[in-house]
């Protein structure tokens, strides 16, 4: 089957088995932050933004993704350059495994709230998956960010 999308703002139209999954498709087209963890939609290491809304792209067929806007890290970098070092500084990227999920997640809710509260954050950051570092860094980064952007606009 034939599918018309836009991956991270261009145009593509791509043959595709009915069955491929998202997960499979946006690697097959060089966006490899999206990886593959558990394929039970638990991890959150393969999370898009599909029309601005995070999605497990395991759990979604990429038919389904048909006349939609995906967005992968790769199409967000200076999105996330702006907060991705803060979660670095707070050494929560240790083997950086998980560092995708949790990037894409921020961004959608950065975009959806942006100042949340700590519990906001743990929330949203629920699905995410790390075994390294114990969230906490994360959530001091993340912090961290937020009260950056407030002294800058002060």
């Amino acid at each position: 089957m034939e599918i018309k999308l836009t991956l991270n703002g261009r145009p593509l139209i791509a043959s595709i088995d009915a069955d491929t999954l998202l997960i499979d498709f946006v690697r097959s087209h060089g966006c490899y932050s999206v990886k593959r963890g558990c394929e039970t939609a638990n991890c959150g290491l393969c999370t898009v933004l599909l029309d601005g809304t995070p999605v497990l792209s395991c759990s979604v067929l990429a038919a389904r993704a048909a006349g939609h806007h995906v967005q992968t890290l790769e199409g967000l970098q200076e999105e996330a350059a702006d907060f991705a070092g803060f979660i670095a500084d707070q050494g929560a990227e240790q083997c950086g495994f998980c560092n995708p999920g949790f990037v894409m997640n921020t961004i959608a809710l950065l975009r959806e709230n942006p100042d949340p509260t700590d519990d906001e954050i743990r929330a949203y950051l629920a699905g995410n998956l790390c075994r390294c570092s114990g969230y906490e860094g994360q959530l001091r980064g993340i912090r961290a960010y937020l009260d950056s952007r407030k002294g800058a606009e002060a």
